[in-house]
């Protein structure tokens, strides 16, 4: 398998790092959809990155 890797674009990565940034905070303190939600949220955090990193332009 000969993955051609990119960078991502600055948006992709900015979105992803908030996204997963707010659900480390909502671990800390209580908030309502990132405490309940946090794992599935992280996995999305993870997945838009991993698509910035896989496609071109993304």
């Amino acid at each position: 398998m000969d993955f051609k890797l990119s960078t991502p674009r600055r948006q992709t990565f900015l979105i992803s790092v908030i996204l997963a940034a707010l659900v480390v905070i909502g671990m800390i303190v209580p908030l309502p959809i990132f405490t309940s939600y946090g794992l599935g949220l992280l996995l999305i955090a993870y997945l838009i990155l991993l698509a910035g990193v896989l496609m071109d332009n993304a």
